[in-house]
């Protein structure tokens, strides 16, 4: 007897099908696809960081220029993604931009040009949690551009992307897809958990009464800007940490790197403190030192 399957529609219009019967080694349940050990999760995860500690010192080695912009749905992963590429590096060579709403002086500007002070120097990567192409998504879905900007933006995108290509950066777009359902359970978390309610926004609620016309925008976007110099990569987020690993994995393959990892280091001696004397302890102000005994 064949497999039963039942087919979900995404967030971005993507139709996708799943196994409702649980199938030896398919990697699905009736539940859905067969998620990751948290073991090795965490193994996975962390060998992948090491990576991106030598990737991160190539860049700044060579002088390279990488863009990195994320983009998807509300409740997507996008923001745990970036965090877990970030958390090892150094600020000095690796920065998140994410910009909030745009000033009444910014919106007089050319559309771009909030986003150009953010672009890289030599030797630096940015991360951009949403950028330029909110224009294409919220600001067309809700109204806050015309239909007159958003084609023009669809019309000028392209060359703007090949001119940054073209200057020497290394443009990276990756968009995070994810289910009705998988949303709508991101969304119920939201509600519940007091820790994540400040990320439902009147903005998000919206969207999710919205999500057909994003649907479309979306089609639309990428219909217009997945060009060859700087394609868009989608990315499968129903599983959190799948996606944080497959992105993870596949950012690391599209810049080539070698290990600068030093040689193991000798600590040298401290120079004898003589006749130091500390200051009196008193003459400090301290934290109070609530743990261990809370």
């Amino acid at each position: 007897m064949g497999k039963s399957k039942k087919a979900r529609k995404g967030t971005d219009g993507t139709t996708r099908t799943k196994d409702t019967t649980a199938g030896k080694g398919n990697g699905e349940t009736a539940e859905g696809p067969k998620k990751i050990e948290n073991k090795r999760y965490e193994k996975e995860l962390f060998g992948l960081q090491v990576e991106l500690v030598k990737m991160v010192e190539w860049i700044k080695h060579e002088g390279l220029k990488v863009v990195v912009i994320f983009e998807g749905r509300d409740a997507a992963g996008k923001g745990g993604v970036i965090k877990r590429i970030n958390q090892h590096l150094s600020p000095r060579i690796c920065r998140v931009v994410a910009l909030p709403a745009p000033t009444e002086r910014e919106q007089t500007q050319w559309y771009f040009q909030r986003y150009v002070p953010h672009l890289p120097a030599a030797g630096e990567m940015v991360l951009f949690d949403r950028s330029w192409y909110n224009r294409a998504g919220v600001e067309r879905v809700m109204g806050f551009c015309t239909d007159g900007e958003h084609r023009e933006f669809l019309r000028t995108c392209p060359e703007f992307e090949r001119m940054l290509v073209r200057s020497g950066i290394k443009l990276i777009k990756y968009w995070f897809s994810v289910s009705d359902e998988e949303q709508e359970k991101r969304f119920q978390s939201r509600l519940t958990q007091s820790h994540k309610r400040w990320k439902l926004s009147p903005m998000d609620l919206e969207s999710r009464r919205r999500w057909v016309e994003y649907s479309k925008a979306k089609d639309d976007m990428f219909a217009h800007t997945d060009i060859k110099q700087a394609p868009w990569y989608v990315v499968d987020a129903d599983v959190k940490k799948h996606a944080r690993l497959n992105c993870i994995r596949h950012l690391l393959s599209m810049i080539p790197y070698e290990d600068l990892t030093p040689e193991p280091i000798s600590l040298p001696k401290r120079t004898d403190a003589g006749a130091y004397v500390r200051p009196p302890i008193t003459d400090q102000t301290f934290v109070p030192s609530v743990y261990p005994d809370a």
